[in-house]
């Protein structure tokens, strides 16, 4: 009996231990099924309008755990198959890695997982079926996601931080992300689908706040999420204020390094490993936000007026000062051609002439340009015959001829060379000064021999001749020979040319012929076509007479004396010499040699003196040696730069050197591609603070031609530039510029406004950039934060468009585009109304 018992209880507690494992095996199966359905339900949140409240606290509490590390912009633990089928993600290649890399981590990462998740998942639910077998989906469900944190936690112990950058890649910020990245039960393909989803459904964590929290950790998860899977490297367009906001990065890093001792650099960032930087999206949202708070707050400070003046459309302030005019003793030395400034200068905007369009592009533009946009006919009626200007129709038409070269001013330029061969135009010959230059053909053709010419003429009763000359995309500007030194160095000018330009060199001691020796290299040469060289009328012989002697005192060598027998004309060509024996072996010291003392580079207001000044000799003093030719002359070091320290700091070669190695990258990295500038229609360039000119010498490809100004308060590089074969001029930024109104299409000012700004205002100076800048041109400013700022708030109040901005520490770059919007109230300008 006592056996029988046994071996029934025993057979009854066999039984009841196989229902168990039964029941505990079947409510595993349930349980795993319920995990299954639960995973698939929760990770296209995309679909879904809120999350739960304890979704949002799980997420909260799993970002809290690595709150304190570092979180790098890599993408870590996507696998090779996320990368290839996620959509809306970034592909392997991109991100630095490749399924080799990841392949075999990922298999034993997914293996271990898997154990774990097995044998927590059996333990767990024994425990919870013996404590509450009755419990409901929901209890189940946080029961999963209590596991799901705990197993985390685990993950977080046994992987490497890798592990981590999972969230910036968007997939730590949700539960099915997690989930995903913790149990890896699905296949390759599944996982790739949910990172997509997962990415998505980054967007709705605003809800509870917990966005904020995590907009800063996966930069490129939200160009993403944002763009959807659009290639990243499109710029976004922003309208803030009816402006439009265009910014786009570069696919490479570039990290400028300017010269030690120079102004920090704006540097290029990469799309996808930006370390400490902030990503285009991130940056473009802020930006929309400080743009309508800085609009209120700053916009309505720069109330915009219509200067209203006798000159009109024409308006140059320095140079229209009728009140000053007026009151001259005298204008015997053309001083009421010279510059004078109003007290203050002007901050209304000059208007534009009626019909105004936007400008014929180069090379058409040297043969014609609309009428409306400088409307004059004067010039056309008194110098059509010389075929300088006609009126076609709605055009203002050049034929190419001048007073000296009626039938072409490119034969005329071979017949100089031909009577001179070692001219050499375009190799030994590059910087020209063209004196009294009417349209300007003259330079405008010597583009085709690679010569470069600075050519000025006055304003004068030739009604817009240098605004004809600049319209048509030819280098000139508003001067003349009077009582002031011109705005260059010394020995600058490779060759000096005067066709009939109407200056009397030979009186009161040939002193404006003594400025052209002042400006001219040792060793170049004076053109001089004009009527006292082959006419024999008793006034030409006199002239004629009186040159040849101020030229034998000045130990000038006439080359030669030539006739042109096409167009009839003459020239007689002088080289300056290029020592000092000449000099001291003359009777009379007439005319003198200047006083040591005397800075033969000072040029900015200084009157002009009837003195020569001494020839360099030394081989290490600029002057002594000419150039190298063209073009090696602008890359190599001038010899005389040897023992200089640069403005940078280092020596002055190594300065130069590293200054166009800086400016080359900047301009093709940023400049030719980053703003969308159509390059193909600028032609006039103006550099407003150039120092070695390294701007202009990125630009040596283009169709277009940079003048470089170096400001009278900034250390003087002018003549670096001219030894480069560039050139430029002197000039104070608190003053208009000797040019007309929308004559240039770049205006570029690098690190000028926030020193200028010192001196006076730069509402003043901004202006005076609406002036000289053609409407649709372009203003390129790299500065300070605060300048920028500055800036761009006046740029707005003109309703320019905003291109362009990029910020970098405490510098940045802007770019805006100027509209043809001209305000409608007037502000009379007492001074220049005759």
């Amino acid at each position: 009996m006592a056996t029988g018992k046994y071996s029934r209880v025993d057979g009854r507690k066999s039984s009841s231990y196989r229902s168990l494992a039964t029941i505990v095996v079947f409510v595993i199966f349930c349980l795993v099924g319920i995990w299954m359905f639960m995973s698939s339900s929760i990770v296209p949140v995309k679909n879904s309008e809120f999350l739960s409240v304890e979704t949002g606290n799980e997420v909260k509490q799993t970002l809290s755990k690595s709150d304190s590390k570092q979180f790098d912009d890599t993408s870590g633990d996507l696998s090779g198959a996320e990368t290839r089928e996620d959509g809306s993600g970034l592909s392997s290649k991109e991100l630095g890695i490749t399924n080799e890399d990841n392949s075999l981590d990922n298999l034993m990462v997914e293996s271990n997982n898997e154990e774990k998740e097995s044998q927590d998942s059996a333990e767990k639910n024994q425990e919870e079926n013996h404590a509450n077998e009755s419990s409901d989906e929901k209890t189940e469900s946080e029961s999963g996601q209590k596991m799901v944190d705990e197993d985390d936690g685990k993950d977080r112990e046994t992987n490497s931080r890798d592990r981590e950058s999972n969230l910036e890649t968007g997939e730590a910020e949700n539960e099915g992300g997690e989930m995903k990245n913790k149990l890896h039960t699905e296949s390759e393909e599944s996982s790739g689908e949910n990172g997509s989803e997962s990415a998505e459904s980054g967007k709705n964590y605003g809800v509870d706040g917990t966005a904020d929290k995590l907009k800063h950790v996966g930069e490129e998860a939200n160009l993403t999420e944002e763009k959807n899977g659009k290639n990243q490297d499109e710029h976004l367009e922003l309208s803030a204020d009816h402006n439009i906001v265009e910014s786009k990065e570069n696919n490479q890093a570039s990290n400028e390094i300017l010269p030690a001792g120079s102004q920090p650099e704006i540097l290029t960032e990469t799309t996808t490993q930006n370390g400490a930087w902030s990503t285009q999206a991130v940056e473009s949202q802020n930006e929309k936000k400080s743009q309508q708070s800085s609009t209120s707050s700053k916009n309505n400070d720069h109330h915009w007026k219509l200067c209203k003046s006798t000159a009109g459309p024409d308006y140059i302030p320095c140079l229209d000062n009728w009140q000053v005019i007026r009151k001259l003793p005298s204008t015997m030395h053309y001083e009421h051609r010279e510059r004078h400034c109003p007290d203050e200068a002007p901050t209304c905007l000059v208007p534009l002439p009626e019909g105004y369009k936007r400008s014929v592009k180069w090379p058409k533009s040297r043969d014609k340009i609309w009428y409306y946009n400088v409307p004059h006919t004067k010039l056309a009626e008194v110098k059509g015959h010389q075929n300088w200007v006609k009126v076609t129709g709605e055009y203002l038409t050049f034929p190419g001829g001048g007073t000296q070269f009626v039938n072409g001013a490119l034969h005329y330029i071979d017949f100089i060379q031909e009577s001179v061969p070692e001219i050499a135009w375009g190799k030994r010959t590059r910087v020209v000064l063209d004196v009294g230059c009417g349209v300007a053909s003259f330079g405008g053709y010597l583009f085709e021999r690679n010569v470069l010419a600075m050519s000025f003429a006055p304003k004068d009763e030739h009604e817009a001749q240098v605004h004809f000359a600049l319209e048509r995309g030819i280098p000139a500007i508003l001067n003349v020979m009077g009582t002031k030194r011109l705005p260059f160095p010394s020995s600058v000018f490779d060759l000096v040319h005067c066709a009939r330009c109407r200056v009397p060199w030979h009186v009161e001691g040939g002193k404006l012929l003594l400025e052209l020796n002042r400006v001219l290299r040792p060793g170049g040469y004076f053109v001089w076509s004009a009527t006292p060289v082959y006419r024999k009328g008793p006034e030409d012989v006199g002239i004629w007479q009186e040159m040849s002697r101020l030229t034998k005192s000045m130990c000038w060598e006439l080359v030669v004396v030539k006739k042109d027998k096409l167009n009839n004309v003459g020239a007689a060509i002088y080289r300056k010499p290029t020592s000092n024996d000449c000099y001291n072996k003359r009777s009379r010291n007439a005319p003198p040699l200047c006083e040591e003392s005397d800075d033969p580079n000072a040029a900015w207001d200084v009157p002009l003196q009837a003195c020569m000044h001494k020839v360099p000799v030394d081989s290490t003093k600029r002057g002594s040696l000419w150039p190298a030719q063209w073009p090696e002359r602008l890359e190599k070091p001038p010899y005389w730069l040897n023992s200089q320290v640069g403005v940078y700091g280092k020596a002055a070669q190594s300065d130069l050197t590293a200054d166009y190695i800086h400016w080359k990258k900047v301009v093709s990295q940023y400049y030719l591609s980053g703003m969308e500038i159509d390059w193909s229609s600028v032609r006039n360039v103006i550099d407003m603070k150039a120092v070695y000119g390294g701007f202009a010498a990125a630009l040596k490809d283009l169709k277009v031609w940079v003048m470089n100004v170096v400001p009278i308060d900034s250390p003087d590089t002018l003549p670096i530039i001219y030894e480069r074969g560039l050139f430029g001029m002197y000039h104070d930024w608190c003053e208009s510029f000797n040019t007309y109104p929308r004559t240039y299409d770049v205006v570029h000012a690098d690190h000028l406004f926030s020193s200028i700004k010192k001196r006076c205002k730069l509402v003043a100076v901004i202006a005076e950039v609406d002036r000289i800048l053609r409407p649709e041109g372009k203003l390129i400013v790299r500065d300070n934060l605060e300048t920028i700022s500055e800036v761009e708030s006046m740029a707005k109040s003109l309703q320019w468009e905003i291109r362009m901005i990029h910020s970098k520490d405490n510098e940045g770059l802007l770019c805006v585009r100027k509209t043809f919007w001209r305000p409608t109230e007037e502000e009379p300008i007492k001074s220049a109304i005759v």
